[in-house]
């Protein structure tokens, strides 16, 4: 499945320039990815779409800073700490306490993350879905937010 998210997050701009599903659904099969794959990427996909509806649009998209929520925490169920585990409940506090996710773009990480297979999630994993996430509100994070979100450490030569 996040094969094929990753394709849709590397061809299409954002979810408005992505093609209805079932275009989206033959262009994907046609490319060779497995339908199984297919179909469980584009439920994910409905229901991301679904999910942006239902929020307010990005301040950023507006022109205005985002503000860190400092008052507001966030309690994981036992079930979202088995599938995050500790590096990706800190990766996702990191990213809310410096404004680079709102407490609604976070619940709807979670939510999406929750959706997602694997237990535990990797790191690479939620950050794709975090991507696809800011894909889906048509919001382009920071540069260095976008540096974080595609770096690879697995790759990464130390010097």
């Amino acid at each position: 499945m996040f094969e094929v998210l990753a394709f849709v997050y590397d061809n299409y701009t954002d979810s408005h320039a992505c093609p209805e599903l079932p275009t989206l659904y033959r262009t994907l099969n046609t490319l060779g990815f497995a339908p199984r794959e297919v179909e469980s990427a584009l439920l994910w996909l409905e229901e991301l779409q679904s999910a942006t509806r239902q929020l307010p649009p990005h301040p950023t998209s507006q022109g205005e800073p985002v503000p860190a929520d400092t008052a507001a925490m966030r309690v994981l169920t036992r079930r979202e700490h088995t599938r995050l585990g500790a590096t990706g409940w800190g990766f996702l506090a990191f990213l809310t306490s410096i404004g680079a996710l709102r407490r609604e773009e976070l619940e709807l990480v979670l939510e999406r993350a929750m959706a997602a297979p694997g237990n535990p999630m990797s790191l690479d994993d939620l950050k794709l879905i975090v991507l696809m996430v800011y894909w889906g509100l048509a919001h382009e994070p920071d540069a260095l937010v976008l540096d974080e979100l595609c770096d690879n450490q697995t790759t990464r030569l130390v010097h």
